[in-house]
């Protein structure tokens, strides 16, 4: 498997661990203490500031996705794995990264570090359309 296809998939499995996270809160919840399940707030602000948290990390995947998984659909789509390839894994960590700070801390050094390791991605994608870009050429 290239570092795209391993990365896309890293990305794909750090969503459902995030979204699997929001789950088991909130069936242990509905399960044990009998809250209705259509009472859950969007932001998670109603079960705690790691529940809201988590919902924000969670939400920060789907607004990224785009801009993170579709290059490197478009370098698997196209056979050009070589322009993805040598930064696949910095992205996935750096986003894996970013949400894990997200999740422990919102302090001002964790939010400027998570700031840090969006930039990275922000970066990378730039970078890759850039490239692909010249490529079209």
């Amino acid at each position: 498997m290239s570092n795209t296809a391993l990365a896309l998939n890293g990305l794909i499995a750090w969503y459902l661990i995030l979204l699997g996270m929001i789950w088991l809160i909130r069936a242990g919840l509905t399960t044990f203490t009998k809250r209705p399940a259509n009472s859950y707030s969007p932001d998670g602000a109603d079960v705690s500031p790691f529940s809201q948290r988590l919902c924000r990390a969670h939400a920060n995947m789907y607004e990224g996705f785009p801009y993170l998984a579709g290059p490197l659909l478009l370098a698997l789509a196209t056979g050009n794995t070589s322009v993805t390839d040598g930064l696949a894994c910095i992205l996935l960590g750096a986003r894996v990264l970013q949400s894990t700070v997200h999740l422990i801390s919102t302090s001002n050094i964790a939010v400027q570090a998570r700031f840090a390791f969006f930039v990275v991605q922000w970066g990378i994608a730039a970078y890759w359309v850039v490239q692909f870009a010249g490529l079209s050429h």
